[in-house]
């Protein structure tokens, strides 16, 4: 008998403000480029914070209309807790609807399919805990900010 599958437990809502994409052009898996992330805040019932300026997120635009995404980050918590941040994921969904996005309009994100695994690694002794969660989060993408609603596995 299978065991139950994990619930999904509301963890935060995180919204980081991003600067302009940066290609580096077509390499072997598809088209390499990142993103500089800039600073933003981390609200909800289990974390809280800003997000400390100067992490990336890495990108592969890939031949079957996928972008791989690979978010490197860090939270600072009200206490001062650096909290880093592995985000893995991938968005897509119709051409003419990631073109949209691309040219920085509004586009409702159940247009798109847009979800990331999040780990998270402190050595802060308040924030142990985090050091043994995986986390899902389901991602909207707007012109200079993403939009990520996280959710802990339990």
């Amino acid at each position: 008998m299978l065991p139950p599958p994990p619930a999904l437990v509301p963890m935060a809502c995180v919204r980081c403000d991003v600067d302009a994409l940066v290609s580096l052009g077509p390499g072997p898996y598809g088209e390499r480029r990142f993103v500089p992330l800039g600073g933003g805040t981390v609200e909800g019932p289990e974390l809280n914070g800003t997000i400390v300026e100067g992490g990336v997120d890495w990108q592969v635009g890939r031949a079957d209309g996928v972008l791989d995404i690979a978010a490197h980050y860090v939270i600072r918590t009200p206490d001062g807790a650096l909290v880093e941040v592995q985000s893995q994921g991938m968005r897509h969904g119709p051409p003419e609807v990631m073109a949209r996005l691309a040219a920085g309009e509004a586009v409702a994100p159940g247009e798109y399919f847009f979800r990331t695994v999040m780990r998270f690694q402190t050595g802060h002794p308040a924030w142990l805990h985090l050091n043994k969660v995986i986390a899902i989060a389901v991602g909207q993408r707007e012109a200079r900010r993403v939009i990520l609603d996280v959710y802990r596995l339990t």
